[in-house]
């Protein structure tokens, strides 16, 4: 699967789409500082992938409407594929799937959010596409909910929070172009464009890990361990400024590291590492949900030296971070990252 030549996939997605009336594309992502904490409200610096996720729509006219579903993997082999009323977009399928179902109240929670949503005498096809293995843990379904809300014309964060639940940075990676710094605060979801392409950049890279960790799952087990002290968040955030502001590799790795120890302490985790990694030569930091997809490593030995150590541990899926995740907006310029947040809870 290391053969995915990512800069090529989200062009094929526009072409393996069928002829569509509207078609829909939501950014996948990495949380690479901030995990879990970004839930209590600590600031946190996110990247959009390259890859990500297309949704295309095509309309027929019909006495008697239906909508049809089918999603593609990243190999484009159909692994969904489901039909709908429009009523109350019951299920027409003879033994609906745990996905189906999970559709449908999707679909059922924006015709609470707009009421005009699919109410025309239309059959309605639809094409989801993955760009990236669902195994990856890089925001398949976040991206699909982001699709959807443009689709319908909601708020994708009103709709993520009331289907999946979570922060909603993967929300605000899936429509943003370039890396962003996020918090949740009670006023809702804000976050801004920066600058961050570090000049060490070719040091950095993304393995993964062979497991795809349950969000949700990781959220519950760390709502036990609530409440945190603002201390504790408080240092999160000025670790994310310090991932923003370091000049070095070195000063990276150190903030990792540190980063790392501090969410370990705090959560009885034991940082991926000292777990599995220790005769490494540099510095590697979960991401996300800790114990599966992707770790971000960061080493100034040679590319070959690295791809071959983490193949030794079975591992053959590195990506360089030039090569998963999106450049940085050409109009800012490194001082964006001083920018107040923005609130973006519609959009």
């Amino acid at each position: 699967m290391n053969e995915l030549h990512l800069s090529q996939i989200n062009t094929d997605l526009k072409k393996t789409c069928t002829e569509k009336n509207q078609y829909y594309f939501g950014h996948g992502k990495l949380l690479l500082s901030g995990e879990y904490f970004v839930l209590d409200g600590a600031m946190s610096l996110a990247l959009p992938t390259k890859v990500g996720q297309s949704l295309s729509v095509n309309y027929s006219p019909s006495f008697s409407p239906t909508l049809s579903w089918k999603s593609f993997d990243v190999n484009g082999n159909c692994w969904f594929d489901s039909k709908f009323e429009f009523w109350h977009f019951k299920c027409l399928d003879e033994k609906p799937s745990e996905d189906a179902l999970f559709l449908q109240k999707i679909l059922q929670q924006v015709r609470k959010q707009n009421t005009h949503f699919l109410r025309d005498d239309v059959d309605v096809k639809v094409e989801s596409r993955l760009g990236f293995p669902i195994s990856w843990g890089l925001g398949s379904s976040s991206s699909l909910v982001y699709n959807i809300a443009q689709w319908a014309y909601v708020s994708p964060f009103e709709l993520l929070f009331k289907t999946l639940g979570g922060s909603g940075y993967d929300i605000a990676c899936a429509q943003s172009d370039g890396p962003i710094t996020y918090k949740k605060t009670t006023g809702g979801p804000n976050w801004s464009p920066i600058y961050f392409h570090p000049s060490f950049a070719e040091n950095l890279y993304f393995v993964y890990l062979g497991k795809k960790q349950n969000s949700r799952e990781a959220v519950k087990d760390y709502a036990k361990k609530r409440p945190f002290s603002p201390t504790l968040i408080t240092k999160i955030t000025e670790l994310t400024q310090d991932f923003l502001n370091s000049q070095t590799l070195k000063q990276f790795q150190l903030s990792m590291t540190v980063h790392e120890q501090l969410v370990g302490d705090a959560l009885g985790l034991v940082p991926v590492k000292d777990k599995l990694f220790s005769d490494f030569s540099g510095a590697i930091k979960s991401l996300g949900a800790w114990g599966g997809d992707f770790v971000l490593v960061a080493s100034d030995d040679s590319y070959n030296n690295i791809k071959s150590y983490f193949e030794s541990k079975g591992l053959d899926v590195m990506y360089k971070y030039n090569e998963l995740i999106t450049r940085p907006i050409e109009s800012l310029s490194k001082d964006s990252m001083k920018m107040g947040f923005s609130n973006h809870l519609i959009h």
